[in-house]
């Protein structure tokens, strides 16, 4: 579905069923480079079990009409302009990786109707260094080929252990290459450029989640190449209420790696930031 004012309209993947203002919402919002795909097999699940569920494209990606935008608080601020005039009274707005960064701005913008946040994969700041955001402006295959490898907790593990081959056909590698390559075909070659750029200026974050009154959800890959671990601890020290789930042998590519482990911490945390705002 479509959402937003006209020029400025974002797609949003509903998870196989029909957007239900009524169901406590959750809102996943894709990283660098990406579109609402990564979240394919966790926005399903949600959807069929009570959620509604909002995976967006963010301005400038996949089907979304709104164009690229250079910074993070740019890119919140379409976000939040197509969920404020929907039914919905609270969110659970969760991100990955640069979508760690936008939920955390949307959460600013929607205060008061933020019932949880969710970061995935996050770091604060999240630096880039100059050789790949060098490697992103004037060779974007490469840059996207170092990523790839990055982003899965070794090299080899997408061929040789489970799940890198869940199924026949299948293989998270390639996958996430072949959606890196999908969104310059359709989108441009300068997105990737644009969003470690917008990753790597973002100077917002520990101010942001100071700000939250509400639960924050921490889930971290072990094996993250990209934002380990202890470059979440800014953020994790300024969260006044937080969980950590910390996934083992889990790179950056989380969603795709450890999809169940993903899909029960956020199921856990929607329902019980869900239930305990309809308490309040």
């Amino acid at each position: 579905m479509m959402l937003g004012p006209e020029g400025r309209r974002l797609y949003a993947y509903t998870g196989g069923r029909p957007f239900d203002e009524r169901r406590p919402c959750v809102v996943l919002l894709h990283g660098a480079q990406g579109d609402h795909s990564v979240w394919i097999l966790q926005s399903r699940w949600l959807a069929h079990h009570g959620h509604a569920v909002l995976a967006f494209d963010l301005p400038g990606h996949g089907r979304s009409e709104a164009p690229l935008r250079a910074s993070v608080e740019a890119m919140a601020d379409d976000v939040a302009a197509c969920l404020q005039p929907l039914g919905t009274q609270r969110f659970v707005l969760a991100g990955h990786s640069m979508g760690s960064l936008i939920a955390l701005e949307v959460a600013r913008r929607l205060h008061e109707r933020t019932a949880g946040v969710a970061l995935l994969g996050t770091a604060f700041p999240m630096r880039v260094s100059e050789a790949l955001l060098a490697a992103t402006r004037d060779e974007p295959a490469r840059a996207m080929a170092m990523i790839n490898v990055w982003s899965h907790a070794t090299p080899l593990a997408p061929f040789i252990a489970r799940p890198g081959n869940p199924g026949p056909g299948f293989s998270i590698f390639w996958e996430n290459l072949r959606l890196m390559q999908r969104v310059e075909a359709v989108n441009g070659r300068h997105v990737l450029a644009n969003d470690f750029a917008a990753c790597n200026a973002y100077g917002g974050g520990v101010e942001a989640i100071r700000s939250l009154a509400c639960p924050v959800l921490f889930v971290l890959g072990a094996a993250d190449a990209m934002t380990p671990p202890r470059a979440a601890q800014a953020l994790i020290e300024a969260a006044a209420d937080k969980t950590v789930v910390t996934l083992a042998g889990t790179g950056h590519a989380l969603m795709a790696e450890n999809p169940e482990a993903v899909r029960r911490a956020l199921a856990e945390f929607a329902r019980r930031v869900s239930r305990d705002a309809g308490a309040t």
